[in-house]
């Protein structure tokens, strides 16, 4: 009986299988989601500062000017150790607002709509209609937004802006293939841009804009907006989204939107201090996403951490359509939520997923094992799938789990020893130590789950099997 499991670098969580893949995990966002680069892996605290580039000293001067913030305002920029960071100018409580900035200095589809390029962007993505006023405004000397767009960094250290060179680095890792599959995904929505909107409206865009200019644009909004907040899909909020992350902080609860008038129509966002800053050499960080593990964070922001729950590996596996119970194996699968492809994350330090067994024993499923399939069988077999079917069955999944792991830390270009000594070297650029960071980091997971199955083949002849249950089930049944 032939079972697929694929643990080539690809995944549906961990990765995006293909452009489809990738747009559907684009969109399948946090709650409260703030993106900024970030760079800095091994310090992501900054306990010194210094005064911000000309640049940001002008934004800081426009907002205050505004009524946005002012001198006495609780945070102010500054130049940190991961670039720009919001610092503390007093002691600051936990739970303190530290920064509220009315709607009108938001940049989110609304704003997009409001433009001279809102009837031609109404159709668009939220992602990519924001992503192309940027690009639009940047190139606009006498842009409303010049202040802001002036302190936008060129690139970030997200992945996609990695060079070819730098990309060898992640070789065999899962995140290659995330980062190719985004890169393509973006490609072929700047193709599609270019089609249905910059070539017919030159008159709404009459400077070139190239696929690197969209590249950017992209970058910049998946690392800096909030996203499903209050109704808010995607809203980038300038200021705001110069706030760091910090692994110190444990909760996603720093931010919402508050209504400031009549019936709630003049909107505010409102961002506080989930941990005291005691200091005013200290930075008010926030936690950008919990569940996010190291590839996430280094595709989306350019960072890792060193906690090793944040190392996870996507094991994917399919029911063949060539399978002769393909049919009663996909009822099965979608009674507990799965599907002729299913996605299972591996964390480093943490149990199987609980499906993931079941789901595997299914796949496996067949020869003498198949009267499972009866009808008489039909509303018990979950839970015969809980607990081993047969030897056979299992010693089948342990045999095909373990060959995939052994095949996936094959096709590294490293092995983990030598990962783990560039990292206790130190003295690798950020680059570097993100791409053997995450190299190292799913190895350990594929040794934990070449582990578990391993240990699981030594006890095949310790497992009770169906036959040995089975009189209990008859007496069920007769029940």
């Amino acid at each position: 009986m032939a079972l697929l499991l694929n643990l080539s670098p690809s995944s549906s969580s961990s990765a995006f299988l293909t452009s489809t893949k990738a747009l559907k995990a684009l969109t399948n966002k946090p709650i409260l989601s703030l993106k900024n680069k970030a760079f800095s892996v091994s310090s992501l605290h900054s306990t010194t500062y210094s005064p911000p580039p000309p640049e940001v000293h002008t934004f800081w001067q426009w907002l205050c000017d505004q009524g946005v913030v002012s001198a006495n305002s609780p945070v102010k920029p500054a130049t940190v150790t991961e670039g720009l960071g919001l610092v503390a100018q007093r002691d600051i409580a936990k739970d303190e607002i530290v920064l509220e900035v009315p709607k009108k200095f938001w940049i989110n589809p609304d704003t997009v709509a409001a433009s001279d390029i809102g009837n031609v962007c109404s159709e668009l993505k939220p992602l990519i209609s924001v992503a192309l006023f940027l690009i639009r405004e940047k190139k606009r000397e006498d842009s409303p937004w010049r202040v802001y767009l002036d302190i936008l960094p060129e690139y970030t250290d997200s992945t996609v802006f990695w060079s070819e060179e730098e990309l060898v680095e992640l070789k065999g890792t899962q995140l290659l293939s995330t980062t190719l599959d985004v890169k393509e995904y973006v490609r072929n929505e700047f193709l599609k841009l270019q089609e249905e909107i910059l070539l017919p409206h030159k008159e709404l865009f009459p400077d070139p804009i190239t696929l690197d200019d969209f590249l950017w644009a992209f970058g910049i909004v998946r690392s800096r907006a909030f996203s499903r907040l209050h109704g808010q899909n995607l809203v980038v909020i300038p200021l705001a989204d110069l706030i760091n992350h910090s692994p110190k902080v444990t909760t996603e609860e720093y931010a919402e939107i508050k209504g400031t008038g009549p019936f709630s129509r003049n909107l505010l966002f409102s961002l506080w201090a989930p941990i005291a800053v005691k200091a005013v050499t200290y930075q008010v960080f926030i936690q950008y996403d919990l569940n996010k593990s190291n590839a996430k964070l280094a595709l989306d922001y350019g960072f890792i951490e060193s906690k090793s729950d944040r190392n996870a590996y996507t094991l994917t596996l399919e029911i063949p359509e060539s399978d002769p119970f393909f049919g009663d194996k996909l009822d099965i699968a979608e009674s507990i939520g799965l599907s002729e492809t299913a996605y299972f994350d591996i964390v480093l330090g943490r149990p199987l997923p609980p499906t993931m067994l079941p789901y595997l024993r299914l796949v496996a499923l067949g020869g003498a094992d198949a009267f499972l399939f009866d009808l008489i069988f039909r509303s018990t077999i979950l839970g015969h799938l809980d607990l081993p079917v047969s030897r056979a069955n299992e010693e089948l999944i342990c045999r095909v789990v373990r060959d995939a792991c052994k095949s996936a830390l094959s096709g590294y270009h490293t092995t983990i020893e030598e990962d783990e000594k560039l990292l206790e070297g130190g003295n690798l650029d950020l680059r570097l130590r993100i791409a053997v960071g995450i190299r190292a980091g799913e190895k350990r997971v594929l040794q934990q789950i070449d582990g578990i199955f391993k240990e699981r083949e030594l006890e095949l002849d310790k497992l009770e099997y169906y036959q040995e249950r089975r009189p209990q089930h008859y007496s069920s049944l007769k029940a």
